[in-house]
């Protein structure tokens, strides 16, 4: 009887470990796939319908928490000229220049504020518990420093680079949607203006 169970726990223990691992693969596997779904491949925000889901859970939670602010702003920023820039020096040089102009957003918004790829030449930011003051402010810290940044491409010194911001308070819609476009609207009439 002895050696049975020395010989069960000599055969069952690998094969419990092995298990054990195999398990722990397929769940880090399953924890990089959900990102990839989540997150767009080249800038590595979150993907539009990830965005969306996402805004309109940080509204629905903050028009329930009488302590939150039932504040935010959401902002649309396009790139006027991307696909200028992207025929002229090809997708490769385009999606440098938006994942730079990525970071220059990440480093002007507040660690939970949400930033996406909503389209080629379109992010969305949804700064949660923000005054229309407060977006403002962070619109033109946007502004000042992707000016301040110089874009170079092959031979080039300098690419100009014209962006449009605009912004809609998330209090005035009952979804995403409408956020997303009174949003693209202000940022339209921004560019008409």
């Amino acid at each position: 009887l002895t050696v049975v169970a020395s010989i069960t726990v000599a055969v069952a223990f690998p094969l419990l470990l092995a298990l054990c691992r195999r398990n722990e693969a397929l769940k880090e596997s399953q924890k990089e796939l959900e990102h990839a779904l989540r997150h767009d491949p080249v800038t590595g925000t979150l993907r539009a319908n990830a965005f969306a889901t996402s805004v309109e859970h940080a509204m629905d939670r903050r028009r329930l928490c009488i302590s939150e602010s039932p504040d935010g702003v959401m902002l649309v920023l396009r790139v006027g000229n991307f696909d200028d820039i992207g025929r002229r020096y090809g997708p490769q040089w385009a999606d440098t220049l938006l994942q730079s102009i990525v970071r220059i957003v990440h480093s002007s918004v507040r660690y939970g504020d949400l930033v996406a790829r909503l389209a080629s030449d379109e992010l969305g930011i949804y700064l949660p518990g923000t005054t229309p003051e407060n977006a403002r402010d962070i619109c033109e810290r946007i502004r000042a420093r992707i000016d301040e940044t110089t874009f170079t491409a092959g031979q080039e010194r300098h690419i100009p680079v014209t962006v449009r911001l605009g912004g809609t308070r998330g209090g005035d819609h009952a979804d995403f949607y409408a956020l997303r476009e009174a949003a693209n609207h202000a940022a339209l009439a921004e560019e008409e203006a």
